[in-house]
């Protein structure tokens, strides 16, 4: 092999459509843009969501809603998940190693869903009150 035998693997490259070269290619005249109008010209065409001049869509639609890009950095996790955990001491760290919330967490918050039945002591994570309550009966404690 040499550098000026190497050609492409064939039906790998495929000839651009040559378009405006004459009546016998089919393409010939108005080069298949049709009659007239916007889209046959150079240069001529419109913005996205454009309409003819018609309202367009967004704008006819009610704005509504607001997600804040702080609420990514929040993470809940449960009483079952802490059961499942099964670790006595539970921090953050704890809680991202074992994927029960992502890597990008920085507020933990234990929710009351599911039941506790080992003592667990939570460590830089809060929790609801329900939460706590249970925590607490299981005889584990939230600092």
């Amino acid at each position: 092999m040499e550098l000026n035998t190497i050609s492409p693997a064939d039906g790998s490259k495929k000839a651009r459509r040559r378009v405006g070269r004459g009546i016998g290619s089919g393409l010939g005249k108005t080069a298949g843009r049709g009659h007239k109008g916007q889209k046959s010209r150079s240069g001529g065409y419109h913005k996205v969501g454009f309409e003819g001049g018609q309202m367009p869509l967004q704008r006819r639609l009610p704005k509504r809603g607001f997600k804040s890009q702080s609420l990514k950095y929040n993470a809940e996790i449960t009483l079952t998940n802490l059961e499942v955990l099964g670790a006595a001491e539970v921090d953050m760290l704890a809680l991202k190693q074992a994927g029960l919330v992502g890597q990008i967490a920085k507020v933990v918050k234990v929710i009351n869903t599911g039941a506790l039945t080992k003592a667990v002591k939570l460590t830089g994570i809060g929790a609801t009150a329900a939460a706590k309550a249970a925590i607490e009966a299981a005889g584990g404690s939230v600092a």
